[in-house]
């Protein structure tokens, strides 16, 4: 399997370990990966800021950042504040920030930013994730122009709930690799 953008890992809060699918993937394509500062009680101008630089060292019209978690929602305060064209993002698991069921510690990652995003992307949910109801993925889809796509009963789509490899997610990525645009995606 090989891509033609370049692929951008953004972990979530905590990183993602060893056997989370992003590292698998990065491991295993020798995709690039961001490497924040604070994993455990992150800012988010920090992340923001590291995301941005991290970007700067590539194409980004041949660029696809990966995200899980909290990364998606760095990415959307990212676009808001940069507004830059990159190829597309694939946005796996959103975290809700705004809910009672989210980790304390972080900063700035509320209110949730609901601009369009300047760049086609894919939001992929589960129906029982404990960090983002359903109805309030594909509604943050919906305001950030995104297509959705809902994988069933898949808990924080994680080592946890059994997502190791991952090649579902990694088919998508190659789907959203190789086309123009990022509708009718399926799995």
């Amino acid at each position: 399997m090989t891509f033609n953008a370049t692929i951008l890992i953004v972990p979530g809060l905590g990183d993602s370990g060893e056997q989370h699918w992003q590292s698998l993937w990065e491991k295993q394509f020798a995709f690039s990966r961001v490497q924040q500062q604070d994993w455990e009680t992150p800012d988010c101008a920090d992340w923001v800021e590291t995301l941005e630089a991290a970007v700067n060292q590539h194409d980004p019209e041949n660029l696809i950042l990966v995200a899980h978690s909290l990364a998606c929602i760095t990415i959307a305060f990212w676009a808001d504040k940069y507004q830059k064209r990159i190829k597309g993002a694939l946005l796996v698991a959103p975290s809700d920030t705004e809910a009672a069921s989210f980790p304390e510690g972080t900063t700035g990652f509320t209110p949730l930013p609901l601009q369009k995003l300047p760049f086609p992307s894919v939001v992929v949910a589960s129906d029982n994730d404990p960090y983002m109801k359903l109805g309030r993925a594909e509604y943050l889809a919906k305001q950030w122009g995104s297509s959705f796509l809902s994988i069933g009963a898949a808990g924080h789509i994680n080592v946890a709930a059994g997502f190791g490899e991952w090649p579902q997610g990694l088919a998508l990525l190659q789907q959203l690799d190789s086309s123009v645009e990022f509708k009718n995606l399926i799995l």
